[in-house]
């Protein structure tokens, strides 16, 4: 979690650099250029943290240890700010004073540029480590394609859906709606929610209907020339259509025909945009249908306007409950609590309550009760426990909308770790704490500009379906908001692992 920090030291740079001091000629020129540095070479060093976060995140010992020594480094410099930045400030109380600005200004900056020289070497010394034990952190082989569950997952034969039938209902009756503007249907919502499972039972009740259809993973890191690919294998494209003009043969194949494709897992506009170039526009006469899953609202309204939006809402207690019992007896023929005592069915209970109404939740707790003895004390000592075992279990589903995030905004989404559990937050108490922090830093210091776009990164976590709005205002606007407890939990442990903060 370097990039925290790293960010951290960023915003505390410029805050320095457009010291007063500075904008008025100040004779030390050479101390703003130590800043104007660190400035830059934190601003490349965070870019190639968030460059290697796949390569630790897939279990690399040696860029974990890296990144270590980044984020050390980082530490240490957010320390040599916080305890310069004062001293600059003090300074400017006397800038009507030459003979006091030499006598507060020059040691001081005399003591920081030789930090800065030992932060230099330092900097030097992770590159030759980086290359004296080749830390092949930033180039992963492209024509290397990892294992990816969530692809397997997609084409496997599981489409039960417990607790969505309303909203696979509706769906249908969208999809298969005439006058369906764009022949767009988007399913939105946080992570963990079923989107893809929803999105699979969907397309394989209704493809019998079209003349031909396709079902692919998109992915955090698509690649357009591959899915159009897998389209076109789907579709029907013969291999020799396929390798002498895929694009061309596939767009020509797609307008003589209704299809149904669904695009699973869309992060990005960009992919989009790629892809729309050969498939053709869904024409309402024709009737063909695309499908997306998106956890960002904004994708699917890029996609299909507002009209193509289907929002996933956790589940309530009753349906949560029924998808628990679902995978508590997933290998009882009964399929129900009959020889359960009441205090187990009331633990159950408690423990679903806990899951907060997400399916992915629900199934990992599950699965963890399913490998112990079904009685009243094991149960409890999961109860007792659930909030990280919960958060393990779905962690890696979790923090890839985490990795997903600008690095400028992780800080910002992080802060409401701070907050206690399911509280209510005042947008405007969190975005003016955002700027307190210099979490939100704009370089003309401008404090209606620094408010706008705090307000636009709220905004923007909000479409990616990492927090809840509770209220608006009358004219649309953030008036409060929360975040689900499974990603205050992400919040917590990163923030402690990434030094950000810790709570006792």
């Amino acid at each position: 979690m370097a990039e925290i920090l790293l960010t951290a030291v960023i915003n505390k740079s410029i805050a320095i650099a457009g010291n007063v001091l500075f904008q008025e000629g100040m004779r030390l020129y050479w101390l703003k250029e130590d800043i104007d540095w660190l400035h830059r070479e934190m601003r490349h060093i965070r870019s190639y943290v968030d460059d290697a976060k796949a390569k630790e995140v897939g279990g690399d010992s040696k860029v974990k240890n890296l990144l270590k020594d980044i984020q050390q480094l980082a530490g240490d410099v957010e320390d040599l700010l916080d305890e310069f930045l004062p001293k600059i400030q003090q300074s400017n109380k006397f800038k009507g004073a030459i003979c006091c600005l030499k006598t507060a200004c020059i040691p001081c900056a005399n003591e920081f540029a030789m930090e800065i020289e030992r932060i230099k070497r330092r900097v030097a010394d992770i590159d030759r480590v980086r290359t004296t034990y080749n830390i092949m952190d930033t180039n992963n082989n492209n024509d290397c394609i990892p294992l990816d569950k969530r692809r397997l997952f997609l084409h496997a034969d599981e489409t039960e859906v417990i607790g969505l039938d309303d909203d696979f209902n509706k769906l249908q009756a969208k999809l298969l709606d005439h006058d369906l503007p764009y022949g767009v249907v988007s399913i939105v919502g946080m992570p963990g929610l079923g989107k893809t499972t929803l999105a699979k039972k969907l397309f394989r009740h209704v493809r019998h209907q079209f003349e031909c259809s396709g079902l692919v993973y998109v992915s955090q890191q698509p690649r357009a020339g591959e899915i159009l690919h897998d389209i076109a294998k789907q579709v029907g494209l013969t291999e020799e259509e396929r390798k002498e003009n895929l694009e061309g043969n596939l767009r020509s194949l797609l307008k003589t025909k209704r299809y149904v494709i669904l695009l699973d897992d869309i992060w990005g506009v960009e992919i989009w945009d790629d892809l729309k170039r050969v498939l053709p526009e869904c024409d309402s006469k024709v009737g063909s249908r695309i499908i997306i899953t998106s956890r960002n609202n904004n994708v699917g309204r890029y996609i299909g306007e507002d009209f193509s939006l289907h929002e996933l809402q956790p589940l309530d207690s009753e349906k949560s409950f029924e998808l628990f019992t679902k995978k508590i007896f997933t290998f009882d023929n009964n399929n129900n609590w009959a020889n359960a005592s009441p205090n187990l069915v009331n633990i159950g209970r408690s423990i679903v309550e806990r899951c907060g109404g997400i399916p992915l939740a629900i199934v990992v707790t599950a699965g963890m009760l399913r490998a112990r003895e079904r009685i009243e004390r094991a149960w409890n000592r999961v109860l007792e426990s659930m909030g990280h075992k919960i958060q393990d279990g779905c962690a890696k589903v979790l923090t890839l909308s985490y990795n997903d995030l600008p690095i400028a905004l992780r800080p910002c989404f992080l802060y409401f770790g701070l907050f206690p559990e399911d509280h209510e937050i005042r947008a405007f108490d969190l975005t003016n704490m955002w700027i307190a922090e210099k979490l939100i830093v704009v370089n003309s210091g401008n404090g209606r500009e620094a408010e706008s776009l705090a307000e636009d990164i709220l905004n923007d976590l909000v479409s990616r379906n990492l927090i809840q709005v509770a209220k608006r205002t009358y004219d649309g606007r953030i008036s409060s908001c929360r975040i689900h407890d499974l990603l205050h939990s992400l919040c917590v442990d990163l923030s402690k692992e990434s030094n950000f903060f810790h709570k006792l």
